[in-house]
């Protein structure tokens, strides 16, 4: 039981893939100008890293070594394709504010790098937990990164105005702000670690 709760632990510290692994920059900087922006992402993010992880489990025994990329690429694309229709049906704001990002999953290297890396390799119990984990570290991250450049950009939180306040700085919902924000984060995330 314990080593199970590790390996959903684990994605949220120690394999961190914003703050500690530094993987999936591009949607990490470009949908966080807002937190639920980034929880949106996030959490797409993870649908996607569950499901593909499992699969990729079960079907990794007869994937051929050479073409076991290509594969994984193929099982990954199908689940962002199921991931855009149903956030076409259920939230088209939100899959119209995150556009483009949502289809790059399929080449995003947490995704991919879970895959070749522990799902291919391990149980699909135990793929399920890691994408559990790296996915929950991973919407953790950029849903607290939108909160802090929402607040300072916009002096808002959750699309919510913060009583008695004027405008924010716009640099901070700028590609500026990001990466300001994102270096600041990271900073305070690794010297928390340090301690441990």
């Amino acid at each position: 039981m314990n080593s199970k709760l590790q390996l959903i632990t684990k994605g949220f510290v120690k394999d961190n893939p914003t703050f500690v692994l530094l993987l999936g920059m591009c949607p990490t900087l470009a949908t966080t100008t807002s937190a639920i922006n980034g929880l949106s992402m996030g959490l797409a993010t993870l649908f996607v890293l569950v499901l593909s992880n499992m699969a990729i489990s079960a079907i990794a025994p007869v994937v051929p070594d050479k073409v076991h990329i290509p594969v994984y690429i193929v099982v990954i694309a199908t689940f962002v394709t199921l991931l855009q229709f149903l956030m076409q049906a259920y939230t088209p704001g939100i899959y119209a504010t995150l556009g483009l990002f949502i289809p790059l999953i399929v080449v995003n290297c947490i995704v991919l790098g879970r895959a070749e890396a522990f799902a291919s390799k391990h149980s699909i119990g135990d793929s399920a937990l890691d994408g559990l984990g790296v996915g929950l570290g991973f919407t953790l991250s950029l849903t607290v990164l939108g909160a802090v450049r929402e607040i300072l950009g916009s002096l808002s939180i959750f699309g919510w105005k913060i009583p008695g306040t004027g405008d924010g700085m716009l640099a901070f919902v700028m590609a500026p702000g990001a990466f300001i924000c994102l270096g600041y984060l990271m900073v305070l995330f690794n010297k928390y670690l340090a301690k441990k």
